[in-house]
């Protein structure tokens, strides 16, 4: 990992739809371009990812998606409108940053659904992507958000019971994201805080190698994050299944670096090897780690960006 380091340029990016986009500089203003794109949804950029890359080499842009972090309006705010936060425009506001910030290509890092983020974007505009680099692998398939609300159930059965309970009897052989995304988006402040606190305590299940995300016990983060995470699942984060492992061909000509932590539980249903048969200049790494972006996880993204550099 890299040095720690600050932005030496921040603001804000009107996008439309009255929404405003936080976002910061770091490193060399004359270096290699790369974004950061987080993950969640709903996540925000944290300062740990700017230690991925190398300050003296790179241009480091991160920011907030819509509604979270310091982007506006926040998901956690009373009346909450989700409607204009979709997986098509959070492609456009990637656009958006780019001109704004006047980058003609850089390279693409996510991770978990950054990287399903990532994959969409470059797909999209792959003439705007140098490099790729992709950790935690997801590609948004129905798949992966039925193995994460409901087959893991059978690994982690005590989490899991406890998770299904939160919601009423009639939603628990249904769709777990939606069933909780309506209790998230109720009036009542006791019912959408206990629905985030039980979507978030099954986040935390989900990694049973790192400790609890001291950001779940922020009720305002809880919230706003356990909102958007629900309504691009229920969605299906508005992609046809199997999109971008389809579309994966368009990106030929681009370099990718793909790593896995090797006790990711989202590896039982093989993503990050369906990805590497299918991303024409893959390179696909498995190391000793979890799903979160840490030790050795985030040791390898930051190797993996100094090849670039």
């Amino acid at each position: 990992m890299h040095p720690e380091i600050e932005p030496y340029e921040s603001g804000t990016l009107e996008v439309g739809e009255g929404h405003r986009l936080y976002w910061e500089v770091c490193g060399n203003p004359e270096g290699k371009p790369a974004v950061v794109l987080h993950g969640g949804p709903g996540s925000g950029s944290t300062a740990g990812t700017r230690r991925f890359f190398d300050p003296a080499a790179y241009r480091i842009v991160q920011f907030d998606q819509r509604m979270c972090g310091r982007s506006t309006p926040h998901a956690s705010e009373p009346g909450a409108d989700l409607s204009t936060n979709t997986t098509d425009h959070l492609i456009a506001d990637v656009e958006r940053l780019r001109v704004h910030l006047g980058v003609e290509r850089w390279l693409v890092e996510g991770g978990s659904w950054g990287c399903v983020l990532a994959l969409a974007y470059a797909q999209r505009h792959p003439e705007r992507v140098s490099e790729m680099v992709l950790c935690a692998l997801a590609t948004g398939r129905r798949a992966e958000t039925d193995l994460l609300t409901r087959d893991l159930g059978a690994l982690l059965p005590d989490a899991w019971a406890r998770f299904r309970d939160g919601v009423p009897e009639s939603d628990r052989d249904g769709d777990l994201a939606d069933a909780y995304h309506r209790l998230l988006m109720h009036p009542d402040p006791t019912v959408h805080h206990k629905a985030a606190r039980d979507w978030c305590g099954w986040e935390d299940a989900l990694v049973p190698e790192a400790p609890p995300n001291p950001r779940f016990d922020d009720p305002a983060f809880a919230l706003g994050f356990a909102r958007i995470v629900t309504h691009f699942w229920r969605h299906g984060s508005w992609l046809q299944d199997e999109q971008l492992l389809r579309g994966a061909g368009t990106l030929a000509g681009i370099p990718v670096k793909l790593i896995q932590g090797r006790l990711d539980l989202g590896n039982l249903l093989g993503t990050p090897w369906q990805l590497a048969s299918v991303l024409p200049n893959a390179e696909l790494e498995i190391v000793d780690a979890g799903h979160r972006a840490a030790g050795a996880l985030a040791e390898a993204v930051a190797k993996a960006t100094d090849t670039f550099r």
